[in-house]
Parts: structure tokens; C-alpha cells; sequence
């Protein structure tokens, strides 16, 4: 048993548990069922995944998991498993483990490691630095849902999102740290695209998204706007790296339909492109370790986008990944916790 008192759950989404189409298939399947990424009724949404998108899309890919498999596996649980030892040295008051909310090493599985262990606090830590209920919401829906079947209840905390943490957007430009800025045309930060559907259920009331200036400011009304919050990160990571607003665009990628969060990354690349912009830096600040939307979508197919109409390079800014001034950030949020 151990005898501390704390534990530190580092939770990300997930990958399948190797790049073929029965694992690949599992993984969509948990993680599109859950009704916080796709959020419509039971019986559509059962309809939509099971019968159309899974078998459509499962053997695509599972060829886009094979691009990012690397040797020592998927690149989330590689540098997940990493960010956790170098956690669990600057914390040694503490346990630290990794989870993913779907599939393996899963949410319910290592809580079940750890129930008998008698500690008094848990705490969550979502790996995604912009709320979405999508994101954040599921790994704490299931998380709590886990933990209250448990007979004897510890304190439990849940990081909520930290865009706007001092040392999350210092570690976010300490992986630039180096590049000449000069040497491009234009930076494109792209995030993760969502259902604009998905934005308007953070509001109370009548008020939409679009009924606020979420490109502009953010405050108060729009706090758990995942669009505003993006916005916001990218105005604070401009700030840090020293670059105006006329050196970058924001944008929104990995769209599976109508009425999701524009700009569209793949429509700024093209814009660019016919403007003349032979060279583009991108930053991607919602994802924390790399996964298929950097290293496949970004470095690969929107390079190739790129180059079609008239563009010539395309260079990713690395994820916080296994970054020591990531873990030192992560510890600097965790540790008052604690």
C-alpha cells in the first residue's frame, strides 16, 4: 500500500492499442458513442457511428495510425508514460499515473489499481488546455462516475481548463525557443475543431457563441467558450513570443460536418497560399502530446495542401510532448493542491 496521501491522475484522450482495424475500430467505437462528442440523441447517434462512420472509416484510419505509430508505440501513451516519470520526480510527495479516457491504460482500470490505497486526495488532471465538454467533460464525467460507486469516497479535484495559466503559455513558447520567426511568411495556430452546437450550450439563456465577441475578448460571459479560449490563448502566446496580430491567423481543424467552429484551418492554407505566403510556421496549443491532428494532419496533409496551391514549407512548432518545462508547469498547477 502507499503510504502517501495524494494521487495525480494524468488523463488525455486516448489511442487504440496498436495501428490495426479491430483496435482501431474499438477506439472509434468508445469514442464515438460517447454522447459528449457527439452529442444528439441516443438513436441517431447510435444510427451514425455503428452504422455509417465506423465502417466508412475505420480501415482509413487505421492507415493514418500506421503514419503515426512510432517504435515505442502510440506518441499520447509514449510521451504520456515520459511526462509522468518526470512528474512523479519533481512530486515525490505524490503518485502520479497516466489514464486515458478511452481505451488503454483506461480511466477504470487504473482506478481500480488504486482504490485500495487509502489516499485522501485525487487529483484529475485533463490534458486539454481549453475546456471542452468533449474533452474535459467526458474524462470528468467518467471519472466521477467511477470514484462514486467506490464505498469510501476521497477528496477528489478536477483541474478545470488552464489556457490562461502563466506557466502553461511559457512552456507553450519555450518550445519555439530558437526559431527566427523572419524566416516565415505567415504562423497559423491551429486548435481542434468543434460543433458550433457544442459552443452555444455554454451559454445561459437566449445568448449564442455568435452573439459574442469571442474573437475579440474574452471575460466573464464567454469563460467556457472553447472558441474564446482559444482566441485568448493564441493573443497571450503572441504576447510571449513577440509577433503582432498581422503575423498569424487562428484557425480550427479535424471538421467532420457542417457547422463547425470556422476559420478552417484547410481554407486559411489556401488563402495563404494564393496570397503569395510561401513559408508557414503552425502552432497547435490544444494538443499537449503529438497524435494524428500534428503529426499526420498538420505536418503531412496540410503540407501537401499547401504545396498544391503554390506553397513551398510548412513547419510545425513541437508539442509540450515530454518537455521539462511542461512538467515543471504542470506541477507548478498541481502542487498547491497537494
Amino acid at each position: 500500500m502507499s503510504k502517501k496521501d495524494t494521487l495525480v491522475v494524468v488523463v488525455n484522450l486516448g489511442t487504440p492499442d496498436e495501428p490495426k482495424v479491430g483496435a482501431v475500430r474499438r477506439y472509434l467505437t468508445q469514442f464515438l458513442n460517447d454522447r459528449r462528442v457527439i452529442d444528439i440523441p441516443w438513436l441517431g447517434r447510435t444510427l451514425l457511428v455503428n452504422g455509417i462512420i465506423i465502417p466508412t472509416r475505420a480501415k482509413n484510419s487505421t492507415q493514418l495510425y500506421k503514419e503515426l505509430w512510432t517504435e515505442e508505440g502510440s506518441p499520447l501513451v509514449v510521451y504520456g508514460n515520459k511526462l509522468v516519470a518526470l512528474l512523479q520526480k519533481q512530486m515525490p510527495e505524490a503518485d502520479v499515473t497516466l489514464a486515458m479516457r478511452y481505451q488503454n491504460p483506461g480511466l477504470k482500470d487504473v482506478l481500480a489499481q488504486h482504490q485500495n490505497e487509502n489516499y485522501k486526495k485525487i487529483i484529475f488532471f485533463p490534458m486539454f488546455p481549453q475546456y471542452a465538454s468533449s474533452s474535459s467533460g467526458s474524462a470528468m464525467e467518467e471519472a466521477m462516475k467511477i470514484v462514486s460507486k467506490w464505498w469510501v469516497i476521497p477528496e477528489c479535484i478536477f483541474m478545470g481548463q488552464y489556457f490562461d495559466h502563466p506557466a502553461y503559455l511559457d512552456a507553450l513558447a519555450q518550445t519555439a525557443n530558437g526559431i527566427d520567426y523572419s524566416e516565415y511568411d505567415h504562423i497559423v495556430m491551429s486548435y481542434h475543431g468543434l460543433p458550433e452546437r457544442q459552443l452555444d450550450k455554454t451559454y445561459e439563456g437566449d445568448k449564442l457563441c455568435a452573439d459574442h465577441s469571442c474573437e475579440d475578448q474574452y471575460g466573464r460571459d464567454n469563460r467556457y467558450c472553447y472558441k474564446a479560449a482559444c482566441y485568448e490563448t493564441s493573443r497571450e502566446l503572441a504576447k510571449r513570443i513577440g509577433i503582432t496580430e498581422e503575423q498569424y491567423t487562428v484557425g480550427f481543424q479535424s471538421r467532420l460536418g457542417k457547422g463547425w467552429i470556422e476559420p478552417f484551418t484547410d481554407d486559411i492554407i489556401k488563402q495563404l497560399a494564393r496570397e503569395g505566403k510561401k513559408k508557414l510556421l503552425f502552432f497547435a496549443p490544444s494538443f499537449t502530446a503529438d497524435c494524428l491532428e500534428t503529426t499526420v494532419e498538420i505536418t503531412t496533409e496540410y503540407r501537401e495542401l499547401f504545396e498544391e496551391h503554390g506553397g513551398e514549407k510548412v513547419t510545425l512548432v513541437p508539442s509540450l510532448n515530454d518537455n521539462p518545462t511542461w512538467a515543471n508547469a504542470i506541477k507548478e498547477m498541481v502542487s498547491k493542491y497537494i
